[in-house]
């Protein structure tokens, strides 16, 4: 829902204008993830929320999904938020803005290289609130791989 918005809403607040009237209408996707290492390493299938693949602590407006996220370990953050009622989501959500939402009991949080993603019917994935592909997926990061130049001090 916040992707159909002006860009300038979803910068200041539009992902948390979007979430009631998007967890009234939401359930839960089957995922299939194929986890090459880490922690999860192995196959998953399970339903969820939220999956989320990060490579920096936080997105759409300041949301901390994976705090502990680093831009160069060569890992991806996986942030899965498993089902739960829909009041207590809501009641939740403001938890996400800043990192406390990994100490919730439905949440699961783990580091990969990469991930393998399927759903049974092909599911839009975004990338810093862009549109980039559908499931099937496959998610990695490459330590150091981007060199920046920037002013000293």
């Amino acid at each position: 829902m916040a992707n159909r918005m002006p860009r300038w809403l979803r910068r200041h607040g539009g992902y948390a204008l979007g979430l009631i009237p998007t967890i009234l209408s939401f359930s839960p996707v089957n995922l299939r993830l194929d986890i090459r290492d880490g922690p999860m390493a192995g196959k998953v299938a399970k339903p969820v929320l939220l999956a989320a693949f990060a490579n920096t602590p936080s997105f759409g407006d300041g949301m901390r999904v994976a705090p502990r996220a680093k831009m160069d370990d060569g890992k991806l953050d996986l942030c899965l938020i498993n089902p739960l009622n829909r009041l207590r989501l809501l009641s939740l959500f403001p938890s996400v803005y800043f990192g406390w939402h990994l100490a919730i009991e439905e949440v699961e949080y783990s580091q990969a290289g990469r991930i393998h993603v399927e759903t049974a019917q092909p599911l839009e994935i975004y990338a810093d609130g862009e549109y980039v592909c559908q499931t099937p997926v496959e998610i990695g990061v490459q330590r150091n791989a981007l060199q920046v130049i920037s002013p000293s001090g």
